[in-house]
């Protein structure tokens, strides 16, 4: 590609902080409580714990990677160069799959949000809108997409701190039950709710996938990624046990609005306060929403230029030079998905894809150790091979967990990978 159509590198560490904490934060507002559909307290409890330990040594083995390898391929580039093409389609495809379901899973929560605001206005209808209009911003230039997801995610930031303040005069912890017997523990509903777990910090390794527009990804990409999974990690914990501990964790099990309608419990239906955080919550929807837009646009241009996907997706526009053709065809294909998928089930896709990703990813990690121990690593994660070796078996069980809570979808999953790796073989033969 000539070096003018090379994407502008533009982005320090405090936009990839907003990447990082926007492309996320959504999941604070919604998804996480279908957890309790599943579970009890205490279990679903264990399935975060588990979920939050994985994603923080997973972050610190993907931290290295997305800095020593700055591509906006992110764990498709690492794959690629680690284990071949075959398996950077494969990690390509799982990432495809995240980034392309979670868009259409928060859609669809944003526009019960702006139901719960002005219930005439339609939540299909309300969604779909937004969905077109944030598709249009990122059309516009990396500059401007990055300054707009880092007002919007501080803005989000702020929502929550206001939920977690008006949820203070009303916490009992007394309404969390007492630490059952291990024995009563019920391991299978603690496995069907790791999806919903996941969903605190899913797309938080997208920020490798704004790389090549990162000025400076050995100082950058290490400072942005660490403090957007400290911020997440923190923002999970208060919202998960404030809440429980204000009301019954059943009422809000299948909303796509529960913290909404907590405050409105709490203060009444009278009362502004549920109307203004609900109006600043639709920033949190936004931010993730528009943050992982952004990524998967990236990841699909990246992915067309390496030969995976058809070529006019790796087109850049004139002046701006975004992806348009790759913005344009991951929205169409999230809105054709959320016509036909509930947002539980968007949700759990979108987790079957990340699992994937992030056990490829693993193995990447020890292969590139390995295979290239004189890379150049601006950044290497801590007690090789322990930390690494720890993350990957927590990741299996939480791939497994989630392919056999949801098998259908998983062979759903399967099936479409198939068809794409019979298209790059025959593409192959032919060429």
């Amino acid at each position: 590609m000539k070096e003018d159509q090379k994407m502008h590198k533009v982005l320090h560490s405090v936009h990839l902080w907003g990447i990082a904490v926007g492309l996320v934060i959504s999941g604070d507002y919604f998804g996480w409580n279908f957890g309790w559909s599943k579970a009890s307290f205490w279990e679903f409890s264990f399935a975060v714990g588990w979920i939050a330990t994985f994603y923080v040594l997973f972050a610190l083995c993907f931290t290295e990677l997305a800095a020593s390898i700055p591509q906006s391929g992110g764990p498709s580039a690492y794959a690629k160069r680690a284990l071949g093409d075959l398996f950077g389609l494969i990690t390509g495809y799982l990432v495809l799959v995240e980034f392309l379901l979670a868009p259409p899973a928060i859609a669809s929560a944003l526009g019960g949000y702006i139901h719960f605001l002005f219930p005439v206005i339609p939540a299909f209808g309300a969604g779909i809108v937004m969905f077109c209009l944030l598709l249009l911003i990122n059309l516009t230039g990396i500059k401007q997409t990055a300054r707009f997801e880092l007002l919007v995610t501080i803005v989000a930031v702020f929502g929550l701190l206001f939920y977690l303040a008006f949820l203070t005069p009303y916490v009992s912890f007394d309404r969390i039950p007492n630490f059952p017997k291990v024995s009563s523990l019920s391991w299978n509903s603690v496995f069907l709710s790791i999806p919903f777990a996941i969903w605190f910090f899913l797309a938080v390794e997208g920020v490798a996938l704004a790389s090549e527009e990162v000025r400076n990804p050995a100082r950058d990409i290490p400072i942005g990624y660490t403090a957007g999974i400290f911020t997440l990690l923190c923002l999970a914990g208060l919202i998960f046990v404030f809440t429980a501990s204000v009301v019954d964790i059943k009422e809000i099990a299948e909303l796509d609005y529960p913290l909404s309608y907590v405050l409105q419990k709490l203060y009444g239906k009278d009362e502004i306060w549920p109307f203004v955080f609900t109006f600043i919550g639709l920033f949190g929807l936004v931010a993730s929403l528009f943050g992982i837009i952004l990524g998967n646009s990236r990841l699909i241009y990246a992915m067309a230029k390496e030969g995976y996907l058809p070529t006019y997706l790796s087109k850049l526009s004139h002046g701006s030079l975004v992806p348009q053709n790759a913005v344009i065809s991951g929205g169409v294909l999230g809105i054709f998905c959320m016509c036909f998928l509930n947002t539980a089930e968007l949700i759990t896709i979108s987790a079957l894809g990340a699992c994937g990703m992030y056990l490829l990813s693993l193995v990447s990690y020890f292969v590139l150790r390995k295979k290239e121990p004189e890379m150049v690593r601006p950044y290497k994660a801590p007690f090789y091979p322990v930390l690494p070796g720890v993350a990957l078996i927590l990741g299996i069980v939480a791939c497994g967990s989630v392919c056999v809570s949801e098998p259908d979808l998983a062979l759903g999953v399967l099936g479409f990978g198939v068809v794409l790796g019979i298209g790059y073989y025959l593409k192959l033969r032919k060429t």
